[in-house]
């Protein structure tokens, strides 16, 4: 259990450090591989295979897009306000509310249409 537990978080870990050196190479490369659904595929792909239940996995997938459409605002606040010349920290802090408050609003619109 703990060694399975282990082997996900290594690749999802080495994703993330992958997509980061990218990025430092071509911000746009970087952006493009951190946006492949590759952590979420990989979820799903453990989902079943730990629980071989189709129907979580079927919920899993309509619940992450839900939230990736929450999530976006999170990522235009923060490049909108980096470009007008805001600090990171502070732009940063911004986005991460943008992005909550997206999450709180996309959660309750699936809910209303009954995705989630």
């Amino acid at each position: 259990m703990w060694m399975q537990l282990a082997i996900k978080a290594a690749i999802s870990g080495v994703l993330i450090a992958v997509a980061s050196e990218m990025g430092r190479r071509s911000p746009s490369w970087g952006g493009l591989l951190i946006s492949l659904p590759l952590a979420s595929t990989l979820a799903v792909i453990w989902l079943w295979r730990d629980t071989g239940d189709t129907k979580a996995v079927a919920s899993m997938a309509i619940s992450s897009t839900v939230y990736v459409i929450g999530s976006l605002p999170a990522f235009v606040v923060l490049a909108i306000l980096l470009r007008s010349g805001f600090g990171f920290v502070p732009a940063l802090l911004a986005g991460l509310a943008a992005g909550y408050l997206g999450y709180v609003f996309a959660g309750r619109i699936g809910q209303a249409l009954g995705l989630i």
